[in-house]
């Protein structure tokens, strides 16, 4: 890993360490959409695939385009090397599968995104890996979840669709304490909020669907070895020859050799080119997703049609003391609000002219959806108060669009209700 530079976000962000395109001088990222990679000799074909000697040989474990894109991203992150996956759930399975066998158990925040809370109880469940649910606020709750069993804690940096937000520093405590990782979900935070590998989290993983991207075009995720976690001293086993070679990349390499090549979740190299292009604007954008969701936030409180808005940035949030210590006086760019049922909710976002429906979030464009309809549906009613969904909220995803455009669209919105 490069030495860590003294250049702020914004800097780092579209100045990587390793150049681009060197030979060419080009400051793009170059597709290379090439599957497989050709040698001279068989004997170099297979040195390559032993690892005797660097080179590419199937995409579905690296590729040139890729790489440079890991690279930059574990740069931005502080740590030590990063995995990309096809989408961010993938990411959070490929951590699964890497950490956890039959028997063995995670510690996971009660409000999480509805897939990952599927994939945790359900999927990972059918095949012996059982997940302990708690508030992802309260430590010692936590404390009292790990048991000698415990491999991995799983937390969100800000819950979606709850934005609640857990203390990163203290839950790295007690993992730290306890001998396992810790692995915070920060997509809707970003690396522009919060680097997660700071406050002492193992692993960070990024939906880079989301605000990575910024635009929607392309699908993929991202596992960050932060460097905090020993994987030759705590509860997770990594095989031996792994740590023996790789040493302090163990679990990168282990994730790339064994979970994603035998797997296949592996990213496009044109995704990777579109999220380069996210990259390089992500500190702005963030600036404004933020500024505008504040705003929105505060507009909408004082608005009379509204039962209730819940934003981070809001003094009235029970976690905005926490979510001020981690972010910075920022907050991110989602809120929601409560509208009393369903039937207004639906006649509210109907009315929207400049909001789309749909089932993304961290897109420039301001996008709103009825978690209870969609990516909440199945969830029992116990389980979606842990969510904190209910049939008349409504979660906002703030765009950068001009606020004073934004306020005036949600504000003729709510005159139908």
């Amino acid at each position: 890993m490069q030495a860590v530079r003294k250049w702020s976000l914004a800097t780092e962000l579209v100045h990587p360490v390793v150049p681009y395109d060197p030979a060419a001088g080009g400051t793009a990222l170059p597709v290379n959409l090439s599957v497989s990679f050709g040698y001279d000799s068989s004997e170099e074909l297979a040195a390559a695939f032993s690892g005797e000697r660097p080179g590419y040989v199937y995409a579905r474990i690296q590729n040139p385009t890729i790489e440079l894109f890991e690279r930059h991203f574990a740069e931005i992150e502080h740590s030590v090397a990063s995995v990309t996956t096809a989408s961010g759930m993938a990411a959070i399975a490929a951590i699964v599968l890497a950490v956890a066998a039959p028997g063995d158990e995670i510690v996971a925040g009660t409000s999480l995104f509805g897939g990952t809370f599927v994939l945790l109880e359900e999927l990972f469940g059918r095949y012996g890996v059982r997940t302990r649910f708690v508030e992802p606020t309260d430590p010692d709750r936590w404390r009292r979840a790990i048991t000698d069993r415990t491999r991995l804690l799983f937390v969100e940096a800000i819950g979606n669709p709850k934005l609640d937000v857990p203390d990163i520093g203290a839950l790295a405590e007690l993992a730290a304490v306890h001998g396992v990782p810790l692995a915070v979900d920060a997509t809707a935070a970003t690396p522009a909020l919060i680097r997660p590998g700071e406050l002492g989290a193992s692993l960070v993983i990024h939906s880079l669907t989301k605000y990575v991207g910024g635009h929607g075009a392309g699908l993929g995720g991202i596992v960050v070895d932060t460097g905090v976690y020993d994987w030759t001293a705590g509860r997770v086993e990594i095989p031996p020859e792994f740590l023996e070679r790789y040493r302090r990349l163990a679990f990168a390499a282990f994730l790339r050799l064994r979970i994603q090549q035998h797997f296949g979740g592996c990213l496009a190299p044109f995704h990777a080119f579109l999220f380069t292009l996210g990259l390089e604007t992500l500190a702005l954008r963030m600036d404004q997703h933020c500024r505008n969701a504040l705003a929105l936030a505060q507009t909408l409180s004082a608005h009379p049609k509204v039962a209730e808005v819940r934003y981070p940035g809001l003094g009235t949030h029970p976690d905005h003391e926490t979510a001020r210590r981690q972010f910075g006086d920022r907050y991110g760019g989602l809120l929601t609000l409560r509208l009393g049922s369903q039937e207004r909710c639906f006649r509210f976002m109907n009315r929207l002219r400049l909001a789309k429906r749909l089932a993304n979030l961290g897109d420039v464009r301001t996008l709103v959806i009825h978690p209870a309809s969609t990516f909440c549906r199945e969830a029992s009613p116990e389980r979606a108060e842990a969510m904190g969904v209910s049939e008349d909220l409504v979660r906002v995803s703030v765009g950068i669009e001009a606020f004073e455009d934004l306020k005036s669209d949600f504000e003729q919105a709510l005159e139908v209700l």
